[in-house]
Formats: structure tokens, C-alpha cells, sequence
């Protein structure tokens, strides 16, 4: 009973809600056609059935939910109105099609909820109708009626006169609320399934109670027929004792007449003996007469009878077809709750290959995360090295300019002097030479001799521009590697091939102004500002890859 009730009140929670819901959307007035509104009212019937005592009639055990209804009438008195229209209703024969038309009378004056209510709150009136465990006497029924206070923003219109209410058959379309709208929710998706698992169970004790009440009727049928067949061969042995009382009669109605005109013929002694034959012989015909009524009366009470067993059987043979009916629709509607269980079952094991998907992703992601954690580390470390290392070559380089930077300077303005000393010499030499060629033009006689002066500036300008030479290969050796001693002989000696490639001396050689080493164009094609100098130097390719490694160290 208690699962009967929690299935029941489930249901009436899917119902109302669905058919508020489907209403506000649909922005009309429902009339009885409408499919939502009639399951409500089959959801109602079901809730108002549950628990009811049965009254025991001539046709058997009756249940109908039209008493309690009557209740309210004196609970409410503006219940007086509706209970007094189903009263009226010509069409209504029976007490479920009343009860029916009462609740859709309720609805129609958006008092459903006041009217369930105020029975509830009776539950000493209540009592005479139903079980102690019944829904009306529980919380449930409470709940039920709290919830139909939001049918009172529905407006619904119905024609009572052309329906035919005592005949419908109130059996639940689940079909109706297990449709999966949005089922990729996965938030509802377990809700669902329990709602779906309650009211599979539901349904499984519906048909059981089903399955019993037809074995019930079943049995009845049966035992009507052998009542029958009883009541029949009494019907055919009463008949046989009337026709043998009726020969009876007429054969004592001819002794009598025999007896009276022997009576009339013969003396008054023999009618006096023939009189009290006569009197016995009308006390024996009122006998039989007497019995016949007797037999007549019973006869009609057989008949009546009968005809209450047939029209009995009729409407058994009808609520067999009605229950017939229900039981296939709820097998219907049981193999659509399977085929939504399998459903659900093969989106359970795809959402759990799903899950087991994500979590070795997961698993792989984590893996990656721990390797990249770790190159991280080991970046970190690395990191932390070159800091290190670029420290430890910040402070070189700081002491090495601080115990060549003085040195460097003074070397810079010797360069300097030795370069305006070189321009006055390359000055002094080219006034000689116009001073020279003056003389040699005012001589005529005289032929061209060897510039002996001439050679003399040059070998003086060449050793002038040794000192500088000597100076700016003290300040590049400071800054640069130390070499060995055959490199030493090799700029010594200045070779005409190149000390990269070692190619001999078609090609133009340079010399770097690093190493002061002879290199091709091909071995010293970049230029690179030298300590010595401000302005670019070309310098070979060895000697740009240790500058460029030397400047990208110092921070300067």
C-alpha cells in the first residue's frame, strides 16, 4: 500500500505538472478532447480509489469514490451547486460516471483544491469510506491536494450532456511522461531513470491487481454459470410440477361436477356423506390452489432472478471486455517501458565506454602534465645555471673592465695621436711631392732620377704607422683568447693564403683587425665595432662568432 501510494502520488506530481505545463503553451481554454486533461482525471479516479471499502451487493462488491464526494457538500456549502448539477445530469446511471462528473465540475470552478482539502482535513468521515492506509488518509493525499492549487490558472470548458462518462475506462497512458525530451541532461538523467523504475514497478502492481481482479471476476462468471444451470433445471422441474397441479385441477373440477350430479340424482343420506367428500375436495383443491400460487411466486422470483443473472453476466461480460482492454494497453505500454529500459541501458554502457574514454584521456593528460612538470624542473635547473653562469660573467666582466679599462683608454689616445701625426705626415709628403715636380719641371736638362726623399717618407711613414699597428695589437690580444705559438709565427710571418681555407694568393686577402691574421674575402666578411675603435672593423668569421658569444655575455 505504501508503494501504491508513493507510485500514485508520483503520478499525480507527473500529471498536474505536465498539464500545466502543455496548457500555458497551448494559450487556450482545454475542452475534454484534450489528452493531458483526461489523463488527470484518470491519475484523480485512480488516487480517489485507493483504499475504498467495498459495499456488498446483490452483484457483488461495489467500490465507487462518488460517497466521499457527497461529503463535501456539507463541508463547503458551495459544493451544494455542482453536487446538485450531477444529481441532474439525465445521462449519469452509475456512481463512478458521477464522481466524474464532479471533479470536472470542480475544475471548471477552480475549487478542486478547497473541495479535496476540506475532505482531508475530515479524516473522521473519511474513515467510513476507506482504509486506514488508504492515499486520502495519508500525507499523500495532503500533497496531492497541495499541488492542485496550480490548476486554478488553467481555464477548462466541458460539455457534460453528450458524454458518456459512466463507461470510459480509467487506465494511466505512461507513454505520455516518459517521453525523452531532453535526456542529454545529465543532471536528470538519474532522476529520470528512478521516475521510470518507480512507475515500471507501478505499473507491474497495476497489472497484478488487474490480473487478480479478472481471475476474481473469472470465478464469479463460473459460479453464475452453475447457478444458472441450477436455477434452470429447477425452472424446467417447477414447470413439470405446474402442468401435473393444472392436470390435477381439471381431473378434481371433474369429480366434483361428477360428485354434484350424483349428488342431485341420489338420497339425502349419500349427500351427506357426499358432502363431506365435497368439502374435503375443496379443502384439497385450495390446497393445491394455494400451492399453485406458491409455485407461481416463486416461479417469477426464479425468473427475476434470472433476468438479474443475465443482465449480471452482461455487465460482467462487459467490465471482462473493458479489463481485457485495459490489460492490453498496459502490456503495450510495458513493452514501450522495456524497449525504454533497453534504451536506457545502451545509453548507460556508452556513457560508461564514455567515461572509461575520459578517464584514460585523463590518465594520458596526466602523464603528459607529470613529463612537462618535469622538463619544466629540468628547464628551471638549466634556468638557474645560466643564471649563474651569466652572473659569474657579469662580475668577469666588470673586473676585467675594471683592470683593463684604463689601459684600453690610454691606448685609444696614443691610436689618436699617431693618426693626426700620420695626416701631417701624409700632408708634409704630398706638399713635397708638388714642391718636387715644380723643380723637376723648372730643370729641363735634368732627367727623372729615383725620389730618394720620396722612399724616405714612405719608410718613415711605415714606421710611424708601425707604433699604432704594435699598440692596437696589444689592446686586441687583452680582450682575446690566448694563442699558441704557431699562430704567433703565422702573423708574424703575414702569409699571402688564407688561414681558413688555405688558398693561395689570387684572391684579395684582408687583414683582420682582431688577429691581425690574412684572410680571404670569403673567410672575413663581417664588420664588428673593436674596443680599439669606435667605427665597424672587418674581422674573420672565427673571431665574430667569439665577439658575438663575448657581447651577448656582457651586459653592456
Amino acid at each position: 500500500m505504501a508503494n501504491e501510494r508513493m507510485n500514485l502520488m508520483n503520478m499525480a506530481k507527473l500529471s498536474i505538472k505536465g498539464l500545466i505545463e502543455s496548457a500555458l503553451n497551448l494559450g487556450r481554454t482545454l475542452d475534454s478532447d484534450y489528452a493531458p486533461l483526461q489523463q488527470f482525471f484518470v491519475v484523480m479516479e485512480h488516487c480517489l480509489k485507493h483504499g475504498l471499502k467495498a459495499k456488498k451487493t446483490f452483484l457483488g462488491q461495489n467500490k465507487s469514490f462518488w460517497g466521499p464526494l457527497e461529503l463535501v457538500e456539507k463541508l463547503v456549502p458551495e459544493a451544494a451547486e455542482i453536487t446538485a448539477s450531477v444529481k441532474d445530469l439525465p445521462g449519469l446511471k452509475t456512481p463512478v460516471g458521477r464522481g466524474r462528473a464532479w471533479l470536472r465540475l470542480a475544475l471548471m470552478q477552480k475549487k478542486l483544491s478547497e473541495y479535496m482539502k476540506a475532505l482531508i482535513n475530515k479524516k473522521e468521515l473519511l474513515s467510513e469510506f476507506y482504509e486506514p492506509n488508504a492515499l486520502m488518509m495519508e500525507e499523500e493525499g495532503a500533497i496531492i491536494a497541495g499541488l492542485l492549487v496550480g490548476l486554478n490558472v488553467i481555464d477548462a470548458n466541458f460539455c457534460m450532456k453528450g458524454e458518456d462518462l459512466d463507461s470510459q475506462v480509467g487506465v494511466i497512458d505512461f507513454s505520455m511522461y516518459l517521453k525523452d525530451g531532453n535526456s542529454s541532461k545529465g543532471s536528470e538523467g538519474d532522476g529520470q531513470i528512478t521516475a521510470i523504475l518507480d512507475q515500471k514497478n507501478y505499473v507491474e502492481e497495476l497489472n497484478r491487481h488487474l490480473n487478480a481482479t479478472v481471475n476474481n471476476l473469472q470465478a464469479k462468471v463460473d459460479a453464475l454459470e452453475k447457478s444458472n444451470t441450477k436455477l434452470t433445471e429447477e425452472l424446467a422441474v417447477a414447470n413439470n410440477r405446474i402442468i401435473t397441479l393444472q392436470e390435477e385441477m381439471e381431473r378434481v373440477k371433474e369429480e366434483s361436477s361428477y360428485i354434484l350430479e350424483s349428488n342431485r340424482k341420489g338420497p339425502k343420506q349419500d349427500r351427506t356423506a357426499e358432502g363431506q367428500a365435497l368439502s374435503e375436495a375443496r379443502k384439497h383443491l385450495k390446497e393445491e390452489t394455494q400451492l399453485r400460487l406458491d409455485v407461481e411466486k416463486e416461479l417469477e422470483i426464479q425468473i427475476s432472478m434470472r433476468q438479474e443473472m443475465e443482465l449480471a453476466m452482461k455487465m460482467l461480460e462487459k467490465d471482462v471486455c473493458e479489463k481485457q482492454d485495459a490489460l492490453v494497453s498496459l502490456r503495450q505500454q510495458l513493452d514501450d517501458l522495456r524497449a525504454l529500459k533497453h534504451e536506457l541501458a545502451f545509453k548507460l554502457q556508452s556513457s560508461d565506454l564514455g567515461v572509461k574514454q575520459k578517464s584514460e584521456l585523463n590518465s594520458r593528460l596526466e602523464e603528459k602534465t607529470n613529463q612537462m612538470a618535469a622538463t619544466i624542473k629540468q628547464l628551471e635547473q638549466r634556468l638557474c645555471r645560466a643564471e649563474r653562469g651569466r652572473r659569474s660573467a657579469e662580475a668577469d666582466n666588470r673586473l676585467f673592465k675594471q683592470d683593463f679599462g684604463d689601459k684600453i683608454n690610454s691606448l685609444q689616445l696614443q691610436v689618436d695621436q699617431l693618426t693626426r701625426q700620420r695626416h701631417q705626415l701624409e700632408l708634409e709628403l704630398k706638399l713635397e711631392r708638388e714642391r718636387r715636380l715644380q723643380n723637376n719641371r723648372s730643370i729641363p736638362g735634368k732627367g727623372p732620377q729615383k725620389p730618394q726623399p720620396k722612399m724616405d717618407g714612405k719608410h718613415k711613414i711605415q714606421e710611424e704607422n708601425v707604433k699604432p699597428k704594435e699598440a692596437l695589437d696589444e689592446s686586441h690580444r687583452l680582450p682575446s683568447h690566448p694563442v699558441d705559438e704557431q699562430n704567433q709565427l703565422l702573423l708574424s710571418e703575414k702569409p699571402q693564403m688564407c688561414q681558413l681555407c688555405r688558398e693561395d694568393g689570387s684572391r684579395t686577402k684582408n687583414v683582420c683587425k682582431n688577429c691581425t691574421g690574412t684572410f680571404c674575402n670569403a673567410c672575413s666578411t663581417n664588420e664588428l665595432p673593436l674596443p680599439s675603435s669606435i667605427k665597424p672593423e672587418r674581422v674573420c668569421n672565427p673571431c665574430h662568432e667569439h665577439l658575438m658569444r663575448q657581447y651577448s655575455t656582457s651586459p653592456s
